[in-house]
């Protein structure tokens, strides 16, 4: 009896020691909660977030892009291919470096994202507003999934936007609810202090997720993120050929030029079908990958921001 006493005694002891060791857990990850920052900076201004619904909407955001794992890594990773194409069309257009996470927000960075509306792009525009901002949209041809012309159509977007309100973070609340619902509710809260407004669920959220992207973007080691050179998605270098007719068959034109279907439809990710028909007769500049992007080196890669990686 004492040793079948000793003999559960020994195996309750070797199962607590398997836990603990000099009284740390084992786990092979701890799940904590990250710091909030008292204070962000947003388009120029200062946000103080030391306010507890500030404070606390923001540690949800931060929350969620800590323990997003696979969503938060992978936005990063694109991030590294696709900044460096929008980011100077921001900049030339006048549009502040900051409104760059509202992208990384609204699409996690994929091109090709479509939400259950039926929003798509890295801009996630939907189709209306779209064509009255220039972009070709058809059964055909989505200029949406176009990094470089959908860019261009959310800058105007954002620029006609901030002509109406003249506060960067008001405009950004707009670009998810419409310019005329926050006018309706600052009107009817009688405040224009966009931190201030009661707003639906989503669109509360949505200005503490831009912040919180931001902070995840400035130091991405702060929210458990160790991330190496090798691990980011390079700029992929292509020619670009001019074309103003038909193309009856994307397959047949793509040996024409050096490539294959499924590379061109990944350059071009705004050519819907296996034809591109030239219906409103304008000039199109398809991309054709290089061989030396397609079999690039991961440990070549360039890092578009140095505070991504740990090495």
């Amino acid at each position: 009896m004492i040793m079948k006493n000793l003999f559960f005694l020994l195996i309750f002891l070797v199962t607590i020691n398997s836990f603990f060791v000099q009284g740390k857990s084992l786990n092979p990850s701890d799940v904590i909660s990250p710091d909030v920052p008292k204070f962000m900076m947003f388009c120029g201004d200062t946000i103080d977030l030391t306010r507890f619904d500030k404070r606390e909407s923001m540690d949800r955001e931060l929350l969620a892009f800590s323990y997003m794992h696979s969503t938060t890594l992978k936005m990063i990773k694109k991030a590294n291919r696709y900044f460096p194409l929008v980011a100077p069309i921001l900049k030339k257009n006048g549009i502040p470096e900051d409104i760059i996470y509202l992208m990384a927000i609204e699409s996690s960075v994929v091109p090709k994202a479509r939400s259950y509306a039926g929003a798509s792009g890295l801009w996630q525009l939907m189709t209306d507003d779209a064509r009255s901002l220039g972009l070709e949209v058809n059964n055909n041809i989505d200029e949406r999934y176009n990094i470089e012309k959908s860019t261009l159509a959310a800058c105007k977007y954002l620029k006609r936007s901030y002509g109406i309100f003249n506060d960067w973070f008001l405009v950004a609340l707009s670009y998810n609810r419409g310019v005329s619902g926050i006018k309706r509710d600052m009107n009817a809260q009688q405040t224009n202090e966009a931190t201030d407004l009661y707003l639906n669920s989503e669109t509360s959220k949505y200005i503490y997720r831009i912040l919180a992207c931001k902070y995840l973007f400035q130091d991405p080691s702060r929210l458990g993120f160790k991330i190496r050179r090798v691990d980011l998605y390079p700029s992929l270098s292509y020619k670009t050929v001019k074309w103003e007719n038909t193309i009856t068959s994307l397959s047949t034109w793509a040996k024409k030029h050096g490539t294959n279907y499924k590379l061109l439809k990944l350059a071009n990710p705004w050519l819907l079908g296996k034809s591109m028909y030239d219906n409103s007769h304008k000039t199109y500049y398809l991309k054709i990958y290089d061989n030396s992007a397609i079999y690039y080196n991961p440990y070549n890669t360039n890092v578009y921001d140095r505070r991504w990686v740990t090495e």
